[in-house]
């Protein structure tokens, strides 16, 4: 049964041919048996699980089920949890039960969906290959000799591994959509502002967003329809209705114009990839879309704007973890400058003081306008290359990522190489658009992911080409043979 979508374990639920008890009970015992090998998860709650799945068992009885009734997800653990603990993947939270539920996880339960436990991530999301985490690295099920990709490696692994239907994952520079392609499955980055991040633990407040890692477009869906939405405890959430995003995933694509960036075709792009892309097109060509060659000329500065912007905000995110309140605390403090140094300096990791110290450095007095300013400026420039591109296309396509999974600890010990690995996903979170990762194919036996960008709250449309490029193909339906039923 794991190799069903959410959409048909839906059907199968509702029409009573499986019960939610019998379903999760069984994709705890899988998790139980393999996560040993891929280390996917940080936490599982076998127990709130059977008893939100008995509690769905009984709203599909009684009629009042919605279409995520009963069916098991799994959390990133970047998002509070009630009574869990939420580690962020740090040993500074490695004692922190939430006392709350994140808006995320509160709506995707109240729809009646059975939280199996929290996935293993790059320490406070700060990672593009999950090996900065406190509790070691997710591995990738199609390779376990190489990362999952990150932050959100852990939902990637399992999702692709079938250790569970579904995901939630976050998306700062990419971490969504970097470890969809690189574990062969569907990850989807919402606008900005279109899903809450009440409960989402910070880490770059102006482009932190939460969404979905899915088997399917259909599947990332669904969840959005219920993730989605305004949220007054969170002052970045837009007040806009919610679209149906599963009733355009049948419209055709017929005239539909669809933009390649010179930029992202060039000699940083894997020659295998780049064919694998191409092959992608000549399939869309043959569904009706209409392609067009266009600009992103500051897209070259996207790193190196990024890596000012986000540590900046995570030097000021992460000021709050100070051995006071909660987290960790070191032992026997001479006095309050001890205290903080030392609990910080023995509960960050090497990735998170580095992002820290250089966040400080930037915003200090005299380096403010030579880096944080000028990187802003930078931002908008982004922005407006992308708002001029959108005048002439519907959609923008690429690689979601220049090569596939990379090996463990092949970039540990050069963090511009990792961050480069991000390279064509972090224009979209600069801008604060939309960003879809779909499998395309394989490369050497590894996945590739194709990229399509939106413009503001266009995930519908996103989500309809996903869609129409994944009837017409069967990447998506692709296990890792290890984790295939026997």
């Amino acid at each position: 049964m794991f190799q069903h979508t959410i959409a048909e374990l839906s059907q199968l639920l509702q029409s009573k041919s499986i019960s939610s008890v019998a379903l999760t009970r069984a994709y705890i015992e899988r998790c139980e048996s393999l996560d040993t090998e891929l280390n996917c998860f940080i936490t599982l709650t076998p127990e709130l699980a059977l008893q939100q799945a008995k509690a769905a068992d009984d709203r599909i009885q009684s009629g009042t089920s919605e279409a995520l009734t009963g069916i098991p997800i799994a959390h990133k653990d970047i998002f509070c949890s009630k009574n869990i603990k939420t580690s962020c993947g740090s040993k500074m939270l490695d004692n922190f039960v939430a006392p709350y539920d994140a808006t995320v996880v509160e709506r995707l339960a109240n729809a009646g969906m059975v939280t199996l436990g929290k996935t293993n991530m790059d320490e406070f999301a700060m990672g593009s290959s999950n090996e900065t985490s406190f509790y070691g690295p997710a591995l990738n099920p199609w390779d376990k000799q190489r990362v999952p990709g990150g932050s959100s490696g852990g939902s990637a692994s399992a999702v692709a591994a079938r250790l569970v239907a579904g995901a939630t994952g976050t998306d700062t520079g990419g971490s969504i959509r970097q470890p969809a392609a690189m574990c062969g499955i569907t990850g989807l980055k919402p606008t900005y502002g279109r899903v809450s991040r009440y409960g989402m633990i910070a880490y770059a407040s102006s482009l932190d967003q939460g969404g979905p890692l899915t088997q399917t477009a259909e599947d990332a869906a669904m969840l959005l329809s219920t993730m989605a939405g305004f949220d007054e405890r969170d002052s970045t959430s837009v007040d806009r209705p919610v679209d149906n995003y599963n009733s355009e995933l049948t419209n055709k694509l017929d005239g539909i114009k669809i933009g390649l960036p010179k930029e992202f075709f060039n000699q940083n792009l894997d020659s295998d990839i780049g064919d694998n892309i191409n092959s992608a097109i000549k399939i869309l060509k043959e569904c009706g879309a209409v392609f067009k060659e266009i600009e992103l000329p500051n897209s070259h500065l996207s790193i190196p704007a990024y890596y000012v912007v986000a540590p900046a905000e995570c030097s000021s995110n992460l000021e709050r973890y100070d051995g006071v309140r909660y987290g960790y605390r070191c032992e026997d403090p001479k006095d309050l400058a001890d205290l903080y140094c030392r609990s910080r300096g023995e509960s960050f990791g090497e990735e998170v003081k580095r992002r820290i110290m250089i966040g400080t450095y930037v915003l200090s007095s005299g380096y403010y306008d030579a880096y944080y300013l000028q990187a802003q400026k930078i931002r908008r420039l982004i922005r407006d290359d992308f708002q001029q591109a959108f005048n002439d296309v519907d959609i923008i396509l690429g690689p979601t990522t220049p090569t596939t999974a990379f090996k463990l600890n092949e970039n540990m010990d050069d963090p511009v190489s990792m961050y480069l690995s991000d390279i064509y996903t972090v224009s979209a979170n600069l801008a604060g658009l939309p960003g879809i990762s779909i499998p395309s194919g394989f490369s050497n036996g590894l996945p590739v992911g194709m990229q399509l960008m939106g413009n503001y709250f266009q995930e519908s449309k996103l989500l309809n080409i996903a869609h129409q490029y994944q009837l017409q193909t069967d990447w998506h339906k692709q296990i890792p043979g290890e984790f295939k039923e026997s």
